[in-house]
């Protein structure tokens, strides 16, 4: 593991400029894997095999269900009965001084929440009435209720989160993750995208590679229709005729390197490699169909079709089959008010698309004795103001975006039923242990073995990591 304890390994202008979401697929295909080749053999890294982590790891896969576009924690998790109080009356002029909002100008109202809260458990969290099935499991649950970011626009602020920057260009947590620890199975990538909904505005920034080798990219799986897009052979090319195609691209990339010693063409070959074996390994993976009809029942999966619910359970298979690390994006959480972005109206119909699924993931993966395993992690980008955006008397009314919000983990080494930090009592700043996204994913890629601080990779003179100069590890999650 010399690449990542601190090691600075040199890198090309090309690494940088690569496009950051190409999938391995459309990569062309790949080469014979070296046991099966006719000629020299491939300088191929492994460079996503398995790797030894820092230290012991509590979790060995990561889930993350990304809720893109900032659900309202004030409506879901984070209940304020001063809040509901107070509804309709001007914000405390000295809680908004000198503060800036994305749309939110002058003085505007406190917005009370809009649906009844309960508690549940053991623990007697207070959730939401829209998420019936998320609450029968909050016992399972670490809720950290002060996650603060710099960030409150959607692109800057989902940068931040998935690469540890509000500019795009830097690797994404998947990539990071994938380059420490690598993958568990060489037939399939380390960090896989499924999408459902509008999905995240950052696009491929959120899950490429940076300046890290293009083979540590996440690679976008589809729920429907051809799995991995131009991955299969095209009309007309026999395996046969394909394997020997690929042998000499191989060959030839093979003498390029040895010419000019770029790194990048050893990614190159190692991705065809793999694309190579996804042909057979991915399809059958991706066949929902073939589990047993409670499961898919309990999950409300629909099988060929774009859903969370389908996602949710791709996301199950992928890590049983050895992949590190999968993201979750499902999009319009961005409720700002007006019939189109409605708080009251649409904020139950993204609730409903997740609620069952999310639940069901966390029994499954319980059942299977994979929780403990991984971590599974949900949340959006930022939070929701508890002010409101729009007018008083409008059915229709929304909430701007916010730096302070909820969210929640489950397994890998998290303590469930932990609850840490809160905001004041109405929800606007956090006052008790705040904590910012840098810790978040210090906390991460601890819990995956890796230390935040060791975990670098020179790039333009100096080294890099995701958690830039920040992070501290949030403890008292820790199982």
């Amino acid at each position: 593991m010399s690449e990542k304890n601190n090691v600075g390994i040199a890198t090309t202008r090309r690494h940088f400029f690569s496009t950051a979401g190409l999938s391995i697929g459309s990569l062309a295909l790949a080469s014979l894997m070296e046991r099966e080749s006719r000629a020299a053999p491939a300088r191929t890294d492994n460079r996503l095999g398995a790797r030894d982590p820092h230290y012991s790891q509590k979790a060995k896969a990561v889930i993350f269900l990304c809720q893109a576009g900032a659900p309202s924690q004030l409506d879901l998790f984070d209940y304020k009965p001063k809040l509901q109080q107070f509804h309709g009356t001007p914000v405390p002029e000295e809680l908004i001084e000198g503060e800036r909002f994305a749309f939110l100008s002058g003085r505007p109202s406190l917005l009370g929440p809009q649906f009844e809260f309960k508690r549940h458990g053991s623990t007697g969290t207070y959730i939401s009435e829209l998420l019936p099935h998320i609450s029968a499991i909050v016992d399972e649950t670490a809720f950290l209720y002060s996650l603060t970011t710099d960030q409150f626009n959607h692109v800057p602020a989902q940068l931040k989160m998935f690469t540890g920057h509000e500019r795009p260009g830097r690797p994404s947590m998947g990539a990071w993750l994938t380059y420490g620890i690598g993958s568990e199975n060489e037939n399939l990538p380390g960090f896989v995208v499924l999408s459902s909904g509008r999905g995240a505005r950052c696009g491929a920034a959120c899950m490429g590679p940076g300046f890290l080798p293009t083979v540590y990219q996440g690679v976008q799986f589809r729920s429907g229709g051809e799995p991995v897009l131009f991955l299969s052979n095209p009309s007309g090319v026999s395996p046969a005729i394909r394997r020997e195609s690929l042998d000499t691209i191989r060959d030839l990339n093979t003498m390029r390197h040895e010419d000019v010693g770029d790194a990048e063409i050893e990614t190159r070959i190692a991705s065809y490699e793999l694309a190579y074996r996804m042909q057979t390994a991915v399809p059958e993976l991706m066949d929902i169909s073939r589990e047993p009809a409670h499961i898919q029942e309990m999950y409300g999966t629909e099988p060929g079709k774009k859903s969370f619910a389908n996602n949710c359970l791709l996301a199950r298979r992928l890590v049983e089959s050895g992949v590190r690390y999968v993201q979750l994006m499902h999009g319009e959480w961005d409720h700002h008010g007006g019939t189109r972005t409605s708080l009251p109206r649409h904020l139950p119909e993204r609730c409903r698309e997740v609620d069952q699924a999310t639940a069901a993931l966390i029994r499954d993966l319980k059942s299977r004795g994979m929780l403990d395993e991984t971590l599974v992690i949900w949340g959006g980008e930022f939070g929701r103001t508890p002010m409101l955006q729009g007018e008083p008397d409008d059915p229709n009314v929304g909430r701007d975006h916010h730096r302070t919000f909820t969210m929640w983990f489950a397994g890998g080494g998290i303590k469930a039923g932990a609850r840490l930090g809160a905001t004041d009592e109405l929800g606007y700043r956090a006052v008790e242990q705040s904590t910012t996204v840098h810790d978040l994913q210090a906390t991460i890629m601890h819990l995956l073995g890796l230390d935040h601080t060791k975990l670098t990779f020179k790039f333009q003179g100096r080294d890099y990591r995701l958690t830039d100069v920040h992070g501290e590890v949030l403890k008292p999650l820790l199982a």
